[in-house]
């Protein structure tokens, strides 16, 4: 199919992937008790041998959750390993304190699981508001290692050869904790999404979510 897209359909869903970062932000200062916001968010479109350089090779803890539905695709949320300790322990309620060493806990693993549960739900919900659809996902994974390693982990990639990426980064209290979601939905089921996008959509309105503790 084409791939050509009214340029105004794709400026609201650039706005509608800043919206949905501002969501995860929202949602993970409700999580943690700590104030955070989007520093940066970006489109990006890569060859895929370029996909693992953008991301990097630092070590890192990955959260990935698979779309069962159009765009397809996969949404990955990236963190140092110390900050991904002090949002486990935040996200149990300080019930207990980081684990000691570079490995983690059973119940980090699975607080750090929800953490990516309850931001791929809220990120994802926003843009199946926008274009009038529903993105049904899979379960979060936790993988621990290399970040370009983390992308292999993944596995699944489409046949084309450009990778449409959504890259923000998230800071929290101050810069001290921070993540950067990325998200790589499959081209040409994107483009069909956008092409139907109503050009009159309130993308603020249609990608507001509820209070997740409600």
């Amino acid at each position: 199919m084409g791939l050509k897209v009214d340029v105004r359909k794709l400026d609201l869903f650039n706005q509608m992937a800043k919206e949905g970062s501002g969501t995860v932000a929202e949602n993970l200062g409700q999580l943690t008790g700590l104030d955070a916001t989007v520093r940066t968010s970006q489109i990006n479109f890569l060859d895929i041998e370029d996909v693992k350089t953008h991301i990097g090779d630092d070590k890192g803890v990955g959260i990935y959750v698979e779309l069962n539905e159009p765009p397809y695709g996969y949404v990955l949320f990236l963190l140092e390993p110390e900050d991904s300790k002090q949002m486990a322990s935040a996200m149990m309620g300080g019930m207990g304190e980081p684990s000691e060493g570079e490995g983690f806990s059973d119940m980090e693993r699975s607080a750090m699981q929800e953490i990516g549960n309850i931001m791929t739900s809220a990120f994802i919900d926003g843009w199946a508001n926008v274009l009038e659809t529903t993105i049904d996902m899979g379960t979060p994974n936790f993988v621990f290692g290399p970040a370009d390693g983390i992308v292999d982990e993944m596995g699944g990639w489409p046949d084309s050869d450009l990778v449409f990426v959504v890259d923000s980064r998230i800071t929290v209290d101050d810069g001290d904790l921070g993540m950067t979601v990325y998200t790589f939905p499959e081209l040409e089921d994107l483009v069909a999404l956008i092409q139907d996008i109503d050009l009159d959509t309130d993308v603020a309105v249609d990608t507001e979510a509820g209070n997740i503790l409600d």
